[in-house]
């Protein structure tokens, strides 16, 4: 499909500057972006956005989609007590059909935050990725084997089959964390990377027990332990990275590792705040956010992500000036694809993939127009999206979803997570 906005402020996120003119498209790719020498020709669409701003979409480079049945309802607890006595047993009676419609609960809130893909950790994939690709939402498949599933012969598997299927999804190797994954799984893992000269990622750091737990066990950070089992070699990433001390930094420098910040999360966890500003003064610029789970969020907002990312610096930092709008701007736009190896999608450009959001600029909390950047990060949030596009399709527009019916989802989801409620009864 064909289609023109014109009338538009466009934030291409090539630089700062944010130019008015028309944006392209021809199925799912981007065909002309600019002001100047605008080229003619047929469209199915011409919308004009009346100086709506353009961006790319936001990339939501960790969470657990599925996790939306468990909102609210594990809260409130630390998290060892949170993922060992709630998640796991829950999520071991998960059907097929549950994750089908709890995924596609979770894609509907990412369109409503200007989303367009995600990096998610997660099991029964055949459901997964059904649900993603019949609403038409892009995702990044993260390997989640651990003590409690998988095997490393099931994650190459995955890897060879969900890179060479529908566009939309692909596939990189990664673990749940190093304390929930004995040591041949590790090993297994590392050979795994070196065997595909692929990056490797999984959950780092996230809470100081353990980090420490890793340290009595093995001498090392976790990160240390990556490196010295050589699963680091073509890269990766960690997510949260909470706990990073020097060596782990230069690590990451050193293997050029993506850093995925879960604030709301970490906080929520009481996990910590990640120290996002030392890393960036020891040379690491690959960051990116992430949501995480919604049992641990709950809320799956780009919005109060990045509003958080640049509060925590500069209360940490005791410096109002740390970590500025624009660079978490683009940790949630272009940096986020590029840790989830979406290289077509990171900036507006034509020969790009057509995943945008658009804004309007002409609400209350986005006016004066003093600076777009930073109203988006310090005041913007959910309800200024008024459209969401992912491959060249319109998935969201003016609060309506067109792949998928919302009523229907929320019915099915409310009748599923009574089924649960009932099971944890009988059992009690």
């Amino acid at each position: 499909m064909k289609i023109r906005f014109y009338n538009a402020r466009i934030l291409t996120m090539c630089s700062e500057d944010i130019i008015t003119g028309e944006l392209h498209t021809d199925g799912g790719r981007i065909t002309f972006v600019g002001s100047e020498n605008i080229p003619s020709g047929d469209f199915d669409r011409e919308i004009d956005l009346s100086g709506k701003l353009i961006i790319p979409g936001f990339k939501n480079a960790h969470t657990h989609t599925a996790m939306t049945f468990l909102r609210s309802y594990a809260d409130d607890l630390p998290l060892n007590d949170w993922l060992y006595q709630q998640v796991f047993p829950h999520e071991a009676k998960l059907t097929e059909e549950a994750i089908y419609v709890f995924t596609q609960l979770g894609n509907m809130e990412y369109l409503t935050s200007g989303i367009t893909s995600s990096f998610d950790m997660y099991f029964k994939l055949p459901s997964y990725t059904k649900a993603c690709t019949d609403m038409g939402f892009r995702s990044v498949l993260c390997g989640s084997i651990n003590d409690f599933g998988g095997t490393v012969e099931g994650i190459e598997e995955e890897y060879n089959t969900y890179n060479s299927g529908n566009p939309l999804i692909t596939y990189q190797l990664g673990f749940h964390a190093e304390y929930t994954t004995k040591r041949e799984t590790l090993e297994g893992m590392a050979m795994l990377s070196q065997k595909y000269k692929a990056p490797m990622y999984t959950h780092s750091s996230e809470t100081k027990s353990e980090t420490d737990g890793c340290r009595e066990r093995y001498g090392m950070s976790p990160t240390q332990l990556f490196e010295k089992l050589g699963m680091l070699e073509y890269g990766g990433g960690g997510f949260h990275c909470v706990w990073y001390d020097e060596d782990d930094m230069r690590i990451a420098k050193e293997r050029g590792l993506w850093i995925v910040t879960n604030p709301s999360s970490n906080l929520k966890l009481a996990s910590g705040i990640a120290p996002l500003c030392e890393m960036k003064r020891r040379g690491i610029d690959n960051m990116a956010i992430g949501t995480d789970g919604a049992a641990s969020n709950n809320c799956l907002d780009m919005f109060r992500e990045m509003f958080l990312v640049t509060a925590l610096q500069k209360y940490r930092e005791m410096d109002a000036a740390a970590f500025p709008a624009f660079d978490v701007l683009k940790m949630a736009c272009s940096g986020g694809a590029l840790a989830m190896g979406l290289k077509d999608c990171d900036v507006l450009a034509a020969g790009k993939k057509a995943d945008l959001a658009v804004i309007d600029l002409m609400q209350p909390n986005m006016q004066p127009l003093h600076n777009i950047a930073k109203n988006l990060v310090y005041a913007g949030t959910k309800q200024n999206v008024v459209m969401t596009m992912v491959d060249g399709k319109i998935l969201y527009e003016n609060g309506k979803f067109s792949t998928v019916d919302a009523g229907e989802i929320y019915a099915r989801a409310e009748k599923l997570t009574q089924i649960g409620r009932a099971s944890c009864r009988e059992r009690v």
